[in-house]
């Protein structure tokens, strides 16, 4: 979904490289980065991704696709309700409304305790990254813990992440299930959910009951007893289905 907005697309060592050439020289991959473990090896380094993806996020303008699905939403009895992998908060600036997301992954704009001395998030909001864009290194103070001091990092669930502080997305989790058993005819609109992480894809055919709208580039097939997929990209594809509807 964000890729149509200009947001790089992390597929594949070489796409991550493309947007981090400096971790290419690295040898390291997204997992690496996307790891706990990499703020206690290298914390300027992990915070550089991170620190840099957080800038890159917030300078973002969503695509007009996010539009077509808030007009979607509207016409609805029950309005639409968010259930997504992304981290970037992209439906959120697009005037989703907040308690009608759920970021199973977490978000890029809250913080948590290296350590877990707490099980607080804070939002990130006062903390201004600059990355050097040879090195990929933070080159301002790293976010500390307000509890502990210690290191703060993404409230992001990671590769091999143990300690992810998840509580604010179980409150979200319970509001999404709340909303579902609310409403009848559920249609599902999955947008670039992959199969190397199905937790998108999951949730949609467990819930989408025959009304499964799948827009995918790459992997767009779908189960006729789940519903129907369109391979294409996101905005172009919901340009071409809203001019339908």
């Amino acid at each position: 979904m964000g890729v149509d907005s200009g947001l790089p697309d992390f597929r594949g060592r070489e796409g991550f490289w493309r947007a981090y050439p400096a971790l290419r020289h690295r040898g390291l991959s997204f997992e690496d980065m996307a790891n706990p473990g990499a703020f206690a090896r290298h914390p300027e380094l992990a915070w550089g991704f991170y620190g840099h993806r957080l800038k890159l996020y917030r300078e973002t303008v969503p695509h007009e696709g996010f539009a077509i699905l808030r007009r979607w939403a509207d016409r609805m009895v029950h309005g639409a309700f968010v259930f997504t992998s992304n981290v970037d908060g992209q439906f959120q600036k697009a005037g989703f409304s907040e308690s009608r997301v759920h970021e199973c992954h977490g978000s890029i704009h809250a913080l948590q305790c290296l350590e877990v001395c707490t099980s607080d998030t804070w939002s990130a909001e006062e903390f201004h990254p600059v990355v050097n864009e040879k090195t990929s290194l933070l080159e301002r103070p790293m976010p500390r813990c307000p509890h502990c001091g210690s290191l703060a990092r993404p409230n992001i669930l990671m590769f091999g992440d143990w300690s992810w502080v998840d509580v604010p997305y179980e409150k979200q989790r319970e509001r999404l299930a709340a909303w579902i058993s609310s409403v009848s005819k559920l249609v599902v609109v999955e947008l670039g959910a992959g199969k190397a992480l199905p937790t998108v894809r999951r949730f949609s055919e467990r819930n989408a009951q025959n009304r499964l709208i799948r827009i995918n580039p790459r992997e767009a097939s779908a189960d006729p007893t789940h519903g129907v997929g369109f391979e294409g990209g996101a905005a172009e594809t919901l340009k071409l289905l809203d001019a339908q509807v």
